[in-house]
């Protein structure tokens, strides 16, 4: 699959203290002048998605296709000109560890805590690369992980901002693709909208949404109208094979394009690094998007993610070995399912207003993400009253 010691290639372990919690990491220093080259960490979503999906699939220096079996070199990797970082957590997610009911459970300042922690405990084991820029990015949850990081960043730098003694990060911004940001604008609106516009629902249906003013109390739809709700179901219905994540792309796992080896998942044992499940739910990768009554999406489908590949490689014993995972961490999988994980009300808009000034922030959205529509940005960017560039 290519030679990592070409790129530097580290992989191991941050232990947040007085805690059963191991983070598992990934670092590939830059292919050009790495001593100076900024530091840029990366988080995928969900929450309870892996980082490793950004490795493999998205901005690494070796990446699968979808609906591939083997790694080829990535010309767009992003270690080309920094120095790559990719964290998997909350702990429990991907190789992540964690053991108990108080670990194992999480919300957003306890993760963004965590990652802080995660973060000095990387620089004290990279301390060649303290005084090196650092940036932060990610996509989807990580709209809510990379604010959350860099305000916990910015707090601890100001707490000790006298102190010479204490090290503090060389923090410049954040960027977030797609990223869940503002839940009033965000998500299950913002695609219904989306959905409208690209053809996927009738303008009837629209306009009946337009007309019920459906209040979708996000993240987790508490109290939404029986009348909201019976037509969510038929929206919901009208649009299951639509690969959310891509709406113009192949949803894998169904109708000919046939996700793993069996037809029904093989649920993970503890600690049982054989086992893993051959695919995950919509649930599991964006556990927001496609709720119904009952609190789970209408039907329960294959991955519309590729996947196969991606966990029969993260689960050979060989690159088990070479990334230094010890025995009695679970096997690794592309989402964690039914992690215990509090989404907070107010997301993370907040912090963009009280950082604004201090980083530059980067907001960017691809248009056929019907997870974390484009359209759902533009309206919480309007609440600011930015301009597009403004801020960068």
């Amino acid at each position: 699959m290519g030679n990592f010691d070409t790129y530097g290639a580290f992989s191991g372990y941050l232990n947040i203290p007085d805690t059963s919690k191991q983070l598992h990491y990934l670092f590939f220093e830059a292919q050009e002048d790495s001593e100076n080259a900024p530091v840029l960490i990366w988080f995928n979503g969900g929450p309870g998605c892996s980082s490793m999906l950004g490795f493999m699939q998205e901005n690494g220096p070796f990446r699968i296709e979808s609906g591939g079996t083997t790694f080829h070199e990535s010309e767009f990797s992003w270690n080309k000109e920094t120095n790559l970082l990719y964290i998997e957590q909350p702990a429990g997610v991907g190789y992540s560890y964690c053991e108990g009911v108080k670990d194992c459970a999480f919300n957003d300042d306890k993760s963004g805590a965590d990652n802080l922690t995660a973060v000095l405990e990387w620089f004290g084991k990279f301390p060649e690369f303290a005084n090196n820029d650092l940036w932060i990015s990610g996509e989807s949850y990580g709209g809510v992980y990379v604010p959350y990081l860099a305000w916990y960043i910015d707090q601890h730098n100001e707490a000790n901002k006298d102190d010479d003694t204490v090290f503090k990060p060389n923090l410049k911004g954040f960027a977030v693709g797609n990223g869940v940001t503002n839940w009033e604008y965000d998500t299950t609106a913002a695609y219904i909208d989306m959905s409208y516009w690209h053809s996927l629902i009738s303008e009837e249906m629209h306009e009946q949404f337009v007309a019920l003013d459906c209040q979708w109390n996000m993240p987790y739809m508490f109290g939404v109208s029986d009348e909201c709700m019976t037509l969510f179901d038929e929206f919901n219905a009208l649009t299951a094979d639509v690969n959310v994540y891509d709406i113009f792309g192949v949803c894998w796992g169904s109708g000919p394009y046939p996700q793993a080896t069996h037809d029904e998942p093989t649920m993970i044992k503890a600690g049982d690094k054989k086992h893993h499940r051959q695919y995950v739910t919509e649930a599991d990768y964006t556990p927001w998007v496609k709720k119904s009554r009952q609190g789970t999406s209408l039907n329960e489908l294959p991955p519309c993610t590729f996947g196969s590949s991606l966990l029969a490689y993260m689960n050979d014993d060989e690159v088990r070995t070479a990334m230094h995972i010890p025995e009695y961490v679970q096997a690794w999988d592309l989402c964690k399912s039914g992690i215990v994980y509090e989404s907070g009300k107010k997301a993370s808009q907040w912090i963009y207003e009280d950082l604004q000034g201090k980083y530059k922030m980067l907001h960017y959205s691809g248009d056929t993400d019907g997870a974390v529509p484009t359209v759902g940005t533009q309206g919480w960017i309007a609440t600011l009253g930015w301009n597009k560039t403004s801020e960068w």
